[in-house]
């Protein structure tokens, strides 16, 4: 079995990411959840470009941005320095991040957590964030609910799942093939990439899919309570048909649950 998992760089080419992911359906969830206190800390874990770290920023909160790859920090400095905003973007691994300060608010946004492939990997994780939350901090997280008829109907052939043009002038279309490991639950997509009219690449995406029950239970088991779980950033009650797995977290204080 191949255990290669991984995003490919064209996925992180900073201007093929922001032309992708222009959206911003979840900020006003994640506004709403932060802290009124202004002066509050606010740690922002897999940040990417500033796509989130930048608005908040502009409402007045001292936000502090991580992430894995450089060119997205580089485009997310980039883009506060264009805003006029000072915003410490750090270049780190949330698996070991140890910034030696604590953090009224914590947030991995945007599904990142399907990049932890193995249990280990997400264990590590929420240490980190436990370690560098206070007290009577939140966590909050969002990721995917499993659709297995969605993978299922999705092997069965490449489809189009982008097209548009980046700011520095490229024309991309993106075609996407998937296949489903159940050993593993990774499910391992592959995009392929189309610039300027010709292929480019073909581009790992890999993502571990976390079913709602076990999810839940590793929360827990990592020393969490979950406060609300929602099925979308409308608040929707979390149930079958939700595409989303969206949780507000606080630390447990009934015992040392640490894996």
């Amino acid at each position: 079995m191949n255990t290669d998992y991984k995003v490919g760089e064209l996925i992180y080419d900073a201007n093929i990411y922001d032309g992708l992911n222009t959206f911003l359906s979840d900020l006003q969830f994640y506004k709403k959840w932060l802290p009124t206190n202004k002066e509050a800390r606010i740690l922002e874990l897999c940040c990417g470009t500033g796509r989130l770290t930048i608005p908040i920023a502009q409402e007045g909160y001292n936000i502090c941005g991580i992430d894995y790859t450089p060119p997205m920090l580089e485009q997310a400095k980039s883009k506060a320095a264009e805003a006029g905003l000072e915003i410490n973007f750090i270049e780190a691994d949330i698996r070991t991040l140890d910034l030696q300060e604590k953090f009224d608010f914590i947030f991995i946004p945007f599904n990142s957590i399907h990049h932890l492939y193995r249990n280990e990997d997400l264990f590590k994780a929420l240490a980190c964030v436990k370690n560098h939350l206070k007290e009577k901090g939140l966590f909050l997280l969002d990721c995917f609910s499993p659709n297995i008829q969605y993978i299922v109907e999705n092997e069965k052939g490449q489809a189009v799942i982008a097209e548009y043009t980046t700011d520095d002038g490229r024309e991309v279309l993106i075609k996407q093939t998937m296949r489903y490991e159940r050993a593993t639950q990774i499910n391992r997509i592959e995009w392929h990439y189309f610039i300027n009219g010709e292929f480019h690449s073909t581009q790992n995406l890999d993502m571990r899919l976390f079913f709602p029950q076990e999810l839940d239970s590793f929360l827990e088991q990592a020393g969490f309570d979950i406060v609300h779980k929602f099925g979308g950033f409308e608040e929707e009650p979390f149930d079958d048909k939700s595409e989303k797995q969206i949780y507000i977290l606080s630390l447990n204080h009934l015992g040392d649950n640490d894996k």
